[in-house]
């Protein structure tokens, strides 16, 4: 929808180049390969070229101010959702989306799986893509039809104001738990960048709290309502897990309410209620989205289960110290079998939680197997070091091929036994020094089941 630019690799003839300096990648070097493949314009900070050349004095601030200033009017026609917190915002993203679209709204996700609506589905590099990427999606969304988009807001595009110029009908607040201290530093600092969704709400927005995050007092501002176990608007009184999901008991001003879900686990009821309480602010009854919850799913790689006979493989994202303690614990209050776990750190990130991951995967796991999860340009041997240093209990091996480590974790699992892939949920790669590696963690396990008969 757009013809402006900012990766020379996807420059189409007519568009305008705008040569961003990001952290890593300088977009001036790749000017001249805009221009091989058809730019007309160049936006720039210094330079020279063959074609029409703008000189500003920064071109990320150019190009935000050129789209808010262009596009803003009509991309907030949109009833625009948005989820930020650490764990949560996907699959409460695409639970709302999927639930949107059972009651007959012609929606769009915009999140960590991709971006969504009618029978588009494509991947997008980061959780909250940059402001180019997401105006074109917007835009492109309005074009088909789109009336409502429900999208995750990360604390990075919050900082690099990713999303300005848009406004939010409903913000949503999940919860805050350590991660991305090698961006933010500081917890402090990291909550600091999630409250700053609230300053894109609407006038007559609402805000949905998590209460039982202890950071959610943060964003009880403004027009809000709250969902939790603890006294809430949408207040959770009770759940069980059944054979295919988890029934949820919940009350909202004074009536009370049960749904059968296909989600697993307490976070997920959490999830769930998100999604309702989004929905039902955004005019729908709770009655109404009741009826259609048994249609909806959660999205690939999260908590995601593969059968082997009596036994189970769970794929999940899970890849914070937060997020693997409630998907283990989620799992540990009905298990009948031993639980043997996979899990790993990313390379190039936040280190300060590896040890903390370590520590929680071996004490509420039987046994685990360390191994690598997108080790980027850091050495292997390293991250699984930092992960074990602090280690006493002797329940573990490490396994640095993800491949090898799944065969063992299958081979270990016996009659009613859980085997946890932590770390890449739907993620189809490895990235291994820069390059990206097709490695699917599900797709691993289908194969090794097919290839040893344990079906």
């Amino acid at each position: 929808m757009l013809n402006l630019k900012t990766d020379s690799r996807k420059v189409k003839p007519g568009d305008t180049f705008v040569a961003i300096k990001g952290l890593t990648v300088d977009g001036h070097d790749y000017i001249g390969n805009a221009i091989e493949n058809g730019a007309t314009k160049i936006i720039c900070e210094d330079g020279n070229f063959s074609v029409e050349t703008v000189i500003v004095k920064d071109t990320k601030t150019w190009l935000q101010e050129y789209l808010v200033s262009h596009f803003e009017k009509k991309i907030n026609t949109l009833h625009l959702i948005g989820v930020t917190g650490t764990n949560g915002k996907t699959t409460t993203c695409f639970l709302t989306y999927q639930m949107l679209e059972k009651l007959g709204i012609q929606a769009a996700y915009i999140g960590t799986i991709g971006f969504y609506y009618g029978t588009t589905k494509r991947t997008i590099p980061n959780t909250t893509p940059e402001i180019v990427e997401i105006y074109s999606m917007l835009l492109e969304a309005i074009h088909a039809g789109v009336t409502h988009v429900v999208m995750e807001v990360s604390s990075h595009s919050l900082i690099e104001k990713r999303i300005a110029g848009l406004e939010f009908s409903t913000v949503l607040f999940t919860n805050l738990t350590e991660d991305h201290l090698d961006f933010h530093k500081t917890m402090e600092n990291y909550l600091n960048a999630k409250l700053l969704l609230l300053e894109q709400l609407k006038p007559d927005g609402v805000i949905l709290v998590n209460k039982d995050s202890e950071y959610g007092k943060y964003f009880e501002q403004k027009n809000y309502q709250t969902f939790g176990f603890q006294e809430s608007n949408y207040q959770i009184e009770r759940y069980e897990d059944t054979k295919i999901g988890t029934n949820i008991k919940f009350s909202f001003q004074g009536k009370s309410y049960e749904v059968e879900t296909n989600l697993k686990g307490k976070f997920n009821v959490y999830n769930y209620l998100s999604s309702l309480a989004i929905l039902h602010h955004a005019s729908f009854s709770i009655r109404e989205i009741l009826s259609i919850t048994s249609q909806v799913f959660p999205p690939k790689g999260r908590a995601e289960i593969v059968s082997i006979k009596d036994k189970m493989v769970i794929i999940d994202y899970a890849h914070t110290p937060d997020a693997v303690e409630k998907i283990l614990n989620a799992f540990r209050e009905n298990k009948k079998g031993k639980i043997i776990t996979i899990i790993g750190c990313g390379g190039d990130r936040d280190a300060m939680k590896r040890p903390i991951m370590g520590v929680i995967a071996t004490q509420l796991s039987d046994y685990v197997i360390f191994t690598s999860d997108n080790p980027r340009t850091e050495d292997p041997n390293k991250i699984l070091q930092d992960i074990t240093s602090t280690l006493t209990s002797k329940n573990f091996e490490i396994c640095i091929d993800r491949r090898e480590a799944i065969g063992k974790g299958i081979d270990l699992i016996q009659h009613n036994d859980l085997l946890f892939l932590l770390g890449k949920g739907h993620e189809n790669y490895q990235i291994i020094g820069k390059e990206k590696i097709h490695f699917d963690d599900k797709e691993e396990v289908e194969n090794y089941i097919k290839k040893n008969n344990l079906i």
